[in-house]
C-alpha cells in the first residue's frame, strides 16, 4: 500500500509538473495528512490562540505551490522536501512579520528535537533556528539542507539521501555534525544585537 501511494504520488506530481490540473486535485488527498503530521508538529510548541493554525500553515503551503512556476518534481521525496522548505519560510515570516525578533519571553517556539538535546531545553525560538540555519549553510550547505529535511520536512535518512544524492551514511554523518553545531550556536545566546 505505501509503496502504490509512494508510486501514485510520483506519478501525479509528474503529471502536474507536464501542467495536468486535475492530477493536482488527485495529488491532495493523497498528501494532506503528510502535511498536516508536518504542521503539527511545528505547531505543536505554540502558544495557545495562536493566530496560524495548522490548516492555515498547510493552507499557506498549498497556496505558494500553486502559485509558483512549474517545478520539476523528482518524486514524492522532492515533493515534502519543498513543503518543508516552505513551511520553514513562512513560520519564520510569520514570526517576523510578529516582531518576535528576540529570544524568550513571548516569541514564536518551536522545539528543534528532543532527542537531539537529551535532556537540555529545546532552542529559544525558530527564528535563532533560521538564523542558525543559514549561518550553518554559509559554513556547509549540505549539513542545513540536512536538518531542514529531516526536521522540518520529516524525511527519513534514506529520503534525505536520495534528495541530495549521497549515501544514508552521509546522511548520518552530517546530522550528527549538524547538531552539535546548532545546539553550540543556540545555546551561545543573542549576539550582534540580536
Amino acid at each position: 500500500m505505501v509503496e502504490r501511494s509512494t508510486n501514485e504520488v510520483s506519478q501525479l506530481l509528474n503529471s502536474w509538473s507536464a501542467g495536468d490540473e486535475q492530477a493536482l486535485e488527485k495529488l491532495v488527498p493523497l498528501v494532506y495528512r503528510e502535511l498536516h503530521r508536518m504542521a503539527r508538529r511545528y505547531m505543536a510548541s505554540e502558544r495557545p490562540g495562536h493566530t496560524l493554525q495548522t490548516t492555515a500553515l498547510i493552507n499557506e503551503v498549498y497556496l505558494r505551490l500553486v502559485d509558483s512556476p512549474q517545478i520539476s518534481w523528482q518524486n514524492r521525496a522532492h515533493f515534502f522536501a519543498i513543503c518543508a522548505q516552505l513551511m520553514r519560510r513562512i513560520l519564520t515570516d510569520f514570526a517576523r512579520s510578529r516582531s518576535y525578533l528576540k529570544r524568550g519571553g513571548a516569541a514564536f517556539h518551536v522545539p528543534f528535537d528532543e532527542a537531539l538535546f537529551e535532556g537540555r531545553d529545546p532552542p529559544a525560538d525558530i527564528l535563532a533556528l533560521d538564523d542558525a540555519l543559514k549561518s550553518l549553510a554559509v559554513t556547509d550547505e549540505r549539513k542545513s539542507r540536512v536538518v531542514e529535511l529531516r526536521f522540518f520536512g520529516g524525511l527519513s535518512v534514506p529520503e534525505t539521501a536520495e534528495i541530495l544524492k549521497v549515501s544514508p551514511e552521509t546522511v548520518m554523518r552530517d546530522w550528527k555534525v549538524a547538531k552539535v553545531w546548532l545546539l553550540r550556536e543556540l545555546s551561545e545566546g543573542p549576539r550582534d544585537g540580536r
